[in-house]
């Protein structure tokens, strides 16, 4: 399988919910957002694989390799117009940069005890939105925020904020 996108990413998302947390393998997924015009598969067909998300209660559909079964990209019902790229599937995964002005974290309370929170970032208990698409408040930490067993503790020199 081979695919290519053809634009940068809109956004990234980084997303502890325990749905990534399976299909990755880790505590959570890099997922670089393009429109989905931009994205083509290049080579092999994909299987696609349809779930109902947690969060929103809408489809995702999961685009893996056949032969080796790695998931590349998701579409969703939710957001036509768009689809995530799993980053690790990229030929440069580190050419995606997560900055505070492209990226959000969403799920933290779905982190594992071990995942580090980046500083700057907004930063969402569940989703970044209700079901209706409305917003909810993000919190954005100053420094770097490790997840303990009872919530965000700080790294060292960083400040503690509870989940």
């Amino acid at each position: 399988m081979r695919y290519e996108v053809r634009s940068p990413p809109l956004r990234v998302t980084l997303c502890h919910c325990r749905f990534c947390q399976r299909t990755t393998g880790s505590s959570h997924l890099v997922e670089p957002l393009f429109d989905r015009a931009d994205l083509h598969v290049t080579a092999g067909v994909p299987t696609v694989y349809r779930h109902r998300s947690e969060g929103s209660g809408r489809h995702l559909d999961l685009h893996f390799c056949p032969v080796c079964g790695t998931t590349l990209f998701m579409r969703f019902e939710r957001f036509p117009g768009l689809c995530g790229v799993y980053a690790g599937t990229l030929d440069d995964p580190a050419a995606i940069e997560v900055r505070p002005d492209n990226a959000k974290q969403v799920f933290v309370a779905s982190a594992r005890p071990e995942a580090v929170l980046l500083p700057g970032l907004a930063t969402f208990a569940g989703p970044a939105m209700d079901a209706a698409g409305v917003p909810h408040a993000p919190r954005v930490h100053d420094a770097p925020q490790i997840v303990g067993r009872r919530g965000c503790e700080p790294l060292p020199g960083g400040d503690a904020q509870p989940r």
